[in-house]
């Protein structure tokens, strides 16, 4: 499967995040953009709200140019966060009192989060996403439709 080198650059990046413990959505340098633009949190100035699709005026000015962030123009970048919360239980905008999960760092949580920032980041590249595995249990006539060895390949 051919892919971007922002998308194998952002894979990689969560996938060592994850198994390293480094995901905090509640970090603006460890949440799923923070590891995605090398663990600075600069990019919270692109909205004046964590987890709002809404540019701020340094963000609309930095859209308006057409600059990117690891590849990623600020308004994707807002889309993977609000995604990243949103998956791991987070009502967005983030605010003291809005809803959030009880423990925001469990695996299961992170997991969660990381699966739909997978797909939004397939679906920003237009390619199939990489954690879909439901074409491996396809069957015609009862037999299975792809094979694992030349599905993976």
């Amino acid at each position: 499967m051919k892919t971007t080198k922002r998308l194998e650059q952002a894979l990689m990046k969560l996938y060592n995040a994850y198994h390293q413990n480094l995901l905090n959505p509640e970090d603006c340098k460890a949440c799923a953009v923070g590891n995605i633009l090398d663990n600075h949190d600069s990019w919270k100035h692109l909205t004046n709200g964590h987890g709002s699709l809404q540019l701020s005026y340094v963000g609309r000015v930095h859209e308006n140019l057409g600059r990117k962030f690891n590849g990623y123009a600020p308004s994707e970048i807002l889309q993977i966060e609000k995604v990243f919360l949103e998956a791991c239980g987070f009502k967005t905008p983030l605010c003291h009192y809005n809803k959030r999960p009880s423990n925001p760092t469990s695996k299961e949580v992170l997991f969660d989060g990381l699966v739909a920032v997978v797909a939004l980041l397939c679906k920003l590249d237009n390619i199939d996403n990489v954690m879909d595995y439901s074409k491996l249990f396809e069957q015609e006539n009862g037999q299975p439709v792809y094979h694992l060895d030349t599905f993976l390949a």
